[in-house]
């Protein structure tokens, strides 16, 4: 039998709602939410989980401590073994495993991934598969921007990108496009 729990993290940005489902003994990961200005998280998790619990698991425990830890400034390599992959569809999923691979204070384009997917003309494709990314921060979809520098989406919107990115020492210019898009891994 399936279990749904909650846990939530405070941060700078705001509060982190995790969701999880535990089944025999195994909790995985099925859902990082985001600050959104104005709501409190609690609700906005019971809202989009009806039968969920404030709970807690070693697992949850990591992922949280882990979390904090970057939201407080310390590189983390977020394991993806905790989280449920299998819920994603077979082009989400590539984009989300190719997106992991981009390094902590870097960037790169949706046309960039969409060619190293072998898509060279789905970019839009590619950034619809993030802005359904179930994991944000532990899957990194704040390091995909526009060809042009700027920002493009995020589900925690465009002011926690920059302030995802800024924390991870991007740069920004007067218009708020990334700096140099040309030094940014080639992803």
């Amino acid at each position: 039998m399936k279990h749904l729990s909650y846990k939530l993290v405070q941060s700078q940005f705001g509060e982190i709602g995790i969701v999880w489902k535990s089944e025999n003994r195994n909790a995985r990961i099925i859902h990082v939410l985001l600050p959104k200005s104005g709501r409190k998280m609690e609700q906005v998790i019971r809202k989009a989980y009806p039968d969920v619990v404030l709970s807690s698991t070693l697992t949850a425990e990591k992922i949280c401590k882990e979390l904090g830890q970057y939201l407080n400034g310390r590189l983390i390599d977020f394991s993806l073994n905790s989280i449920d992959l299998l819920q994603l569809y077979n082009f989400q999923k590539k984009v989300l495993l190719l997106d992991k691979q981009i390094p902590y204070g870097w960037v790169s384009t949706y046309g960039r991934l969409a060619k190293k997917l072998g898509r060279p003309g789905a970019a839009r494709a590619v950034g619809t598969a993030l802005a359904r990314n179930p994991f944000p921060i532990i899957i990194p979809c704040h390091r995909v921007i526009k060809s042009d520098g700027s920002l493009g989406g995020f589900g925690g919107g465009l002011k926690l990108k920059r302030q995802l990115l800024e924390f991870e020492g991007v740069g920004f210019d007067q218009r708020g496009r990334v700096v140099s898009i040309v030094n940014s891994q080639e992803q």
